[in-house]
């Protein structure tokens, strides 16, 4: 949505209030013709303002990217990444990380803007990659760099995560302290289609947990120096996200080897902006349900990382819950706030510890 959109609203509401001012006097008369000139003049003040706060809250938080995206919540086609053939991933564009010495990739790293196309899922979506400044460093040619796929909330747009959550300059600064290891990042929404799939193969399309646990890695490992299998492999978000994140450690551990839920879901929300996502699968609909899952999850290498507040969250029970049940399968670590909130305030507060403790467990 362009600033234009905002400007117009802005200069609407100064107009409406310059004519309330300018015409109240003949407005005060008897009659109904007034009557409909104030009922008039008030809404059309209140319909402006309202969408200006509106528009404000959607530049601040970054929401939907354009018209198409908020009238999109009932959609439920499958959008195709593209025809068969050519590079799983596009580049878009190119962006400087906002760190120290930004203008040299040797000293900042790289954000590009790409488009990914799974083979698989047939789907396909925007990202953010971030190479980190060593990817570019001489005698660096033949590296291959470990690799976290990071999701927004729904809704909510991919450039959340480099300008609001920072996820760039945190990789960039926990690297140069020598507090994490260099990494690249891959920054996404967690739905490749306008409605809120929640990383659900849906009986009949689209296949969105097909493109988060196979289509996506493999794609970035063809156009990106990456390592390869799950222990170079990591997953993290926020709200939706997170529980996108953990559902890929549990379900996809051949892919992931380690998961970070930042507020995280524990089963996907059924509503409005989901539509029905099982369409009368049990099976499907038991598995989604992450704590299900645990029941049936294998001992193995995998990590996870939960994050809570003990005031502000209402995840909080179900995270202990989750602690309690995955332990004995999994390495399972967390991070509870005495206080929080399901938003970007507490979530700046929690991403640079849960990136350390990612670093030391990823490539180990």
């Amino acid at each position: 949505m362009s600033n234009a959109v905002l400007v117009l609203a802005v200069l609407g509401v100064v107009s409406v209030f310059a004519a309330a001012v300018w015409l109240w006097p003949r407005l005060a008369r008897r009659g109904w013709r007034p009557v409909l000139g104030r009922v008039g003049l008030i809404l059309t003040a209140q319909v402006l303002v309202l969408a200006t706060i509106g528009l404000v809250a959607n530049r601040t938080f970054l929401l939907y990217g354009s018209w198409s995206d908020l009238a999109a919540g009932q959609k439920t086609e499958t959008q195709s990444a593209g025809p068969a053939g050519g590079s799983a991933v596009k580049v878009l564009g190119r962006q400087k990380p906002e760190v120290p010495g930004a203008a040299d990739p040797r000293s900042a790293g790289v954000i590009e803007k790409v488009m990914v196309r799974g083979d698989r899922s047939k789907q396909g979506g925007e990202a953010y990659v971030y190479l980190p400044p060593e990817y570019f460093q001489k005698g660096n040619e033949k590296r291959k760099f470990p690799t976290t796929v990071v999701l927004t909330g729904y809704p909510g747009m991919a450039e959340n995560l480099v300008r609001n959550l920072r996820y760039p300059r945190t990789a960039w600064t926990l690297a140069k302290e020598k507090k994490m290891q260099p990494m690249i990042l891959v920054m996404m929404r967690p739905t490749v289609v306008p409605f809120n799939s929640q990383c659900i193969d849906i009986p009949g399309g689209p296949a969105t947990e097909t493109f988060f646990g196979a289509d996506l890695p493999r794609a970035i490992s063809t156009a990106y120096r990456t390592g390869s299998g799950p222990r170079q492999w990591a997953i993290m978000g926020d709200s939706t996200g997170g529980y996108c994140a953990l559902k890929m450690g549990l379900q996809h551990q051949d892919t992931y080897s380690v998961s970070i839920g930042l507020s995280a879901d524990y089963k996907p929300e059924v509503d409005q902006q989901s539509g029905d996502l099982f369409h009368g699968d049990k099976k499907l609909e038991k598995r989604s349900d992450l704590m299900n899952s645990l029941e049936s999850l294998p001992k193995g290498k995998s990590s996870f990382l939960v994050t809570t507040s003990l005031q502000g969250e209402s995840n909080l029970k179900p995270t202990r819950e989750f602690i309690a049940k995955v332990k004995d399968r999994a390495s399972v670590s967390s991070i509870s706030l005495d206080h929080g909130g399901h938003g970007f305030n507490t979530w700046r507060r929690e991403i640079p510890p849960a990136m350390e403790w990612l670093g030391a467990r990823l490539g180990k």
